[in-house]
């Protein structure tokens, strides 16, 4: 069984993988998928800020470290996707074709008119992929 959490690196992110790892441990034959989209429309914010490309990679696996650790800790057999362009188009294309089992990912609450219980990546995600998908505030 393949389980997947999107993250990137917010407080709902973490609980996301908190949860995706407790997932893992109590199936049997888990493979957890820890997906992390690089969004091309942030970057160049990003790396004004950023002193080198060298940092900015440094960072975003910065956040991945942390759900590294608790997988290990809880003996659950994860791996790192690293993916580039619109989160939520990314999310939903690598679930359905690499065929996840299941797909945890973070809600972002409430912040916008149009979005008034979930962010537009967790919903727009929700809708379009082909697995059971649950959602962590």
């Amino acid at each position: 069984m393949k389980i997947a959490v999107a993250i990137d690196g917010s407080e709902n992110a973490m609980r996301a993988a908190k949860h995706a790892i407790m997932l893992a441990e109590y199936l049997p034959k888990v493979t957890l998928e820890i997906i992390y989209v690089q969004d091309l429309s942030k970057a160049k914010d990003e790396r004004l800020l950023s002193q080198s490309p060298e940092s900015l990679a440094l960072k975003r696996e910065q956040k991945m470290h942390p759900i590294l650790a608790m997988a290990k800790e809880a003996a659950v057999d994860a791996k790192v996707i690293m993916l580039k362009g619109n989160p939520s188009q990314e999310i939903i294309d690598y679930v359905n074709e690499k065929k996840i089992d299941k797909l945890v990912i973070g809600s972002r609450g409430l912040n916008s008119f149009q979005e008034m219980v979930l962010g537009s990546v967790s919903h727009k995600v929700m809708k379009h992929v082909g697995c059971p998908v649950t959602i962590v505030k």
